[in-house]
């Protein structure tokens, strides 16, 4: 373990949108600043950081200079090119390492990653090309879903195949991208861990969140989740078992399938999380404080839960709503600064706490 940043030292994040911006929030409370990398003009997270560098991935310059100008580099997304790292990494540390992103960016791996340290995925296969779909459908069957391996999110880069005959049309759908095709899952509720491993090693993970996803983006994430306590232990034992595996340093968000027979790993994100974002209101050291700390060397804090919360995510239209929102006296508003409203677009959210009892 190398020595925890001291005050006044400089995180480098890949990446400027709202987790970002709120990673940015968070280390500026613990006295760093941050040097934010986004290739688009105007990102939210340029609104709070000291400094932005807006430059493509494969600006090596830029890159170069970002990482001497950093003390440690952080990500708020996974999709970063490899020899963009291979550059920075020769500067700087980064972390999470870069296992993390090379099982993360790929599906296919993420999922043999997982069955590897005994965890378990929904049956899956590789499929480079039309006759592999066909033989994977033979042999998962049908209901599935055909996912590109890699740069899919909030639904999209994905097809649904209801029968046999759908394999044609969920080809074109991912147009021809190696992908993987997902065995259907008869799963009661989603719930998310997010999880943090610290550079000394110390694990400690949030309760478990209860998920709605509406058109393969999600809506909401409550806590407690409404499942058994063994499996809200066992999904977080599960999350603390893939962080020591791969000798992570940072915050993860680990969702899983409930069922009947236990839990089922759907994926992991090696980030600060959207079904995270309760946290805020709901723990002293909420998962972006949780992040900085763990990349700067700090002790983590213990992530324990103090109140009842739902997250409520604002999308396009649902900032027609924020006038309620913000006369509610148990909603706390957390707006990103983007300046157009699209269909689609995660907007900002809202922590509301929940009476219990």
């Amino acid at each position: 373990m190398t020595e925890p940043l001291t005050t006044g030292r400089v995180i480098g994040i890949l990446g400027g949108g709202q987790l970002g911006r709120m990673l940015s929030v968070a280390a500026s409370r613990l006295g760093f600043t941050c040097h934010v990398f986004e290739p688009g003009a105007n990102p939210p997270a340029g609104h709070v950081a000291a400094r932005v560098t807006t430059a493509p991935y494969d600006d090596h310059a830029a890159l170069e200079a970002f990482a001497r100008s950093v003390d440690v580099i952080t990500y708020e997304f996974e999709n970063i090119p490899t020899a963009a790292l291979d550059l920075l990494e020769s500067h700087c540390p980064v972390r999470p390492g870069r296992r993390a992103l090379a099982v993360s960016q790929d599906r296919v791996a993420e999922k043999d990653f997982l069955t590897g340290i005994g965890l378990e995925c929904a049956p899956y296969a590789a499929v480079d090309g039309p006759g592999d779909l066909d033989a994977a459908l033979a042999r998962i069957g049908v209901p599935a879903i055909l996912k590109t391996r890699r740069f899919g999110y909030d639904g999209k880069g994905q097809a649904r195949i209801a029968a046999q005959d759908g394999a044609a049309a969920a080809w074109e759908a991912v147009a021809g991208a190696p992908s993987v095709l997902e065995g259907f899952v008869d799963f009661s509720t989603e719930i998310s861990v997010i999880a943090a491993r610290g550079a000394d090693g110390r694990v400690a993970c949030f309760d478990p969140g209860e998920n709605v996803h509406r058109d393969g983006i999600l809506r909401s994430t409550t806590v407690p989740a409404k499942v058994p306590a063994a499996f809200a232990t066992d999904a977080v034992l599960a999350a603390g078992r893939i962080l020591n595996a791969l000798d992570y340093v940072g915050v993860m968000g680990v969702e899983f399938f409930v069922t009947p027979g236990g839990l089922i790993v759907n994926e992991i994100a090696p980030r600060v999380h959207n079904s995270g974002h309760w946290t805020q209101q709901g723990c002293t050291v909420d998962q972006f404080e949780q992040h900085i700390r763990a990349v700067a060397g700090w002790p983590l804090g213990d992530g324990s839960r103090y109140a009842d919360v739902e997250m409520l995510n604002l999308i396009g239209e649902d900032m027609d709503d924020l006038p309620a929102h913000a006369a509610d006296p148990r909603a706390a508003l957390h707006l990103y600064g983007k300046a157009e409203t699209r269909a689609g677009r995660k907007m900002g959210h809202v922590n509301r706490i929940l009476p219990r009892g």
